[in-house]
Order: C-alpha cells, then sequence, then structure tokens
C-alpha cells in the first residue's frame, strides 16, 4: 500500500477534481462539516496524504499535527506551504506512539477503506490512545460505484475486497478497498463511541463522534 501510494502521489490529488457534480458537492459538504468540528482543536490527522483535507481545516484549527507513512506525500504536502503552523511527521497510522502529544479531535480521512477489516480494531484503539477523554473525530471515504476506480475484486475466504488499479506511469496494483454499507459502519463505530453521526451519499460517506 505505502509503495503504491508513494507512486501515486503526483497524481493523488487529481480524483478530487472529478467533473462530478455530485461528487464535488459532497466534498464540499465534508469539508463545511470538518471546519465546523475542528473549529479551535487540537487536531491530529491520520493518512494525510497531500495535505488536501489539512487544507480544509488549517486556518479553524487550533493546532494540527498531520501523518502519514508515505515521504512522497508528505513532500506535497509540506510544499503546499500552508500558512497557519502545521506540523508533519512520517508516522504509520498503526503505530502512533512516536507522533508527541494529546490531542482533543481526530481526522482520518480515505483511509478507512484501506484498512483489513481484521485490522480495524487495532487502528481504532491505537488512533483513539493518542486523543483525549471528550475528543471528536472525523471520517470520510468512497461509496462503492461500479465502474469509477478500477476493477473491484474478491477472493475466496477471504473478507477484503480489492481494486485493480493503473498509474499514470503505467505500472499496474492491486490495492485494498473496502466499502461500508450505514448499517455497517453504525456496527463497527457504534460499540465504542457516542453522538455517532453517519452520512451516505451517492459518492461518499462521512461520519463524526465523540470519544
Amino acid at each position: 500500500m505505502e509503495r503504491y501510494y508513494s507512486r501515486r502521489a503526483q497524481e493523488y490529488e487529481q480524483i478530487y477534481l472529478r467533473d462530478d457534480p455530485i461528487r464535488q458537492g459532497e466534498q464540499t459538504a465534508i469539508a463545511a462539516e470538518m471546519r465546523k468540528i475542528f473549529q479551535n482543536r487540537r487536531v491530529l490527522e491520520t493518512a494525510c496524504g497531500t495535505g488536501f483535507w489539512t487544507e480544509k481545516i488549517v486556518d479553524v484549527a487550533e493546532h494540527l499535527v498531520a501523518t502519514d507513512l508515505s515521504q512522497e506525500m508528505l513532500a506535497i504536502a509540506r510544499s503546499k506551504k500552508i500558512l497557519n503552523p502545521v506540523e508533519f511527521h512520517q508516522a504509520d497510522a498503526y503505530q502512533l506512539g512516536s507522533v508527541p502529544g494529546i490531542f482533543d479531535a481526530g481526522l482520518a480521512n480515505f483511509w478507512f477503506s484501506h484498512m483489513p477489516k481484521v485490522r480495524i480494531a487495532e487502528f481504532l484503539d491505537e488512533f483513539h490512545k493518542k486523543l483525549s477523554k471528550g475528543a471528536v473525530v472525523f471520517m470520510a471515504d468512497n461509496v462503492y460505484i461500479p465502474g469509477i476506480g478500477g476493477e473491484l475484486v474478491t477472493r475466496p475466504g477471504i473478507e477484503d475486497t480489492f481494486k485493480l488499479r493503473e498509474l499514470s506511469d503505467g505500472s499496474k496494483h492491486e490495492v485494498l478497498k473496502n466499502y461500508y454499507s450505514a448499517d455497517q459502519l453504525q456496527n463497527i463505530f457504534a460499540p465504542r463511541t457516542r453522538d455517532l453521526k453517519i452520512h451516505v451519499g451517492q459518492c461518499l460517506w462521512w461520519i463524526s463522534y465523540a470519544l
């Protein structure tokens, strides 16, 4: 996964520029909700990628630490010279102990779908360790749309699904990509959170909750 996203770094943000008014509207709604939730918060963002979503909240958050495992992704994020103080750290989303500080808000956009289902609890436990009691969390990801983002692949005996993708350099990759319904998100998050809000659109889903 890290190798794929490192190779994809230069073209990553093309996905957010698709000429689809429904998708663009949902991205705008996500950004607006994030700005409301993260007002005056100390935010830990995991899997920040190129900093596309980091930019959406940098002027409303009190402090923002953005992490990613890919140095190539972080290099692009740092190159944007975001005005407000943002700290970028290379960190594995499953091992956040090296990131200094405790935060009262967490952000993980377009990362949840790339986790093996057997590691969801591991990630949430690690992520929540870095957040204080009462912290708020926001996540967003893709809804499955046939024909978008490559062919969907299933394997016998494996609960995860995969996408076949080709990058602009011609390289082909099989990428773990899981999709979730509102009921599945409810079952995953409700037992370990409070004030859970779930919105499933036509292209994207997003959730917010408190600890």
